[in-house]
């Protein structure tokens, strides 16, 4: 069943990508951000009763709680590294090293939670690793100042933390139904999140979002609540190796959706290095 909960997170968490894209089209992609995660709590917190987990909070452990709390802070540093290093450096040279996280995570999982690599694995993670960097597509994001060399340890941050989020989120919901774990984590999250809003200033833009971006930016926290159900209810039962991957393959449903939505096509490399990331995650489920 844990393929069937990382696949169904990996079909919300593309939809959520082009929701939010609606929602943010003049509202600051911070502030939108932050707004997404109180609807996701609140999603969350929903399952939770539907499920009656709410009768094991009081049994969680101070380890199990522990890394919930480091995944969320995990996940919300890595959000502040990733903007941050976008605001001092290009975005052709930050996005390349965010997208590495995925790699990461593989081996990671194999050094801290001793996940077997196998010779087909192992060809999983360089196809996975080929593909990220085609699908890189070189943009003139117009002249921008880079200060220093500090945009390349935010930009380093954000994936090691994205990493860390999967690894330590499994760990944190061995031992606690993955609805709980799920809604604890997030609230964590939401309190990153709008410190990032308040440390960038952007509060004030709050009551100037329009209606319909609102609603979008509602719907995408409902999608994302549920795509994080299914990809820590995934985590719980399956391989942090494998189910990243997997849920990695929402790329596969935003382009779909941003070439009917927003007619945005693929280019011959970027189309080459979506083949190398969808072989590549076969290959590790299959062989």
């Amino acid at each position: 069943m844990w393929l069937v909960f990382a696949c169904g997170s990996a079909l919300l968490a593309g939809v959520t990508s082009i929701l939010a894209k609606c929602g943010i089209r003049k509202t600051d992609a911070a502030v939108a951000t932050a707004i997404r995660t109180i609807v996701v709590l609140a999603f969350s917190w929903l399952m939770v009763f539907v499920a009656g987990a709410q009768n094991q909070i009081g049994l969680i452990g101070g380890k199990t709680l522990l890394f919930l709390i480091l995944s969320g802070l995990a996940t919300g540093a890595s959000w502040l590294c990733y903007f941050k290093a976008l605001q001092l450096g290009d975005i052709n040279k930050v996005v390349p090293i965010d997208k590495s996280g995925t790699v990461l995570t593989i081996l990671l999982a194999f050094i801290f939670l001793q996940e077997e690599i196998s010779p087909s694995k192992a060809a999983g993670v360089v196809l996975i690793a080929v593909g990220t960097f085609f699908m890189i597509e070189k943009k003139d994001t117009g002249p921008k100042q880079e200060k220093g060399r500090s945009w390349l340890f935010y930009a380093a941050g954000s994936a090691v933390f994205a990493s860390l989020t999967s690894i330590l989120g499994k760990v944190g919901i061995s031992g606690v139904e993955s609805n709980l774990g799920t809604a604890i984590r997030t609230g964590v999250v939401l309190v990153m999140a709008w410190v990032m809003v308040f440390v960038t200033g952007k509060q004030h833009t709050i009551r100037e979002i329009s209606k319909k971006e609102l609603g979008f930016i509602f719907l995408s926290g409902l999608a994302t609540g549920g795509s994080w159900l299914c990809y820590y209810r995934a985590l719980q039962d399956g391989q942090a190796s494998v189910v990243v991957p997997v849920d990695k393959l929402s790329i596969l449903v935003t382009i779909a959706f941003s070439y009917f939505v927003f007619h945005e096509r693929l280019s011959k490399k970027s189309a080459l290095g979506l083949a190398a990331i969808i072989t590549g995650t076969l290959v590790m489920l299959i062989l």
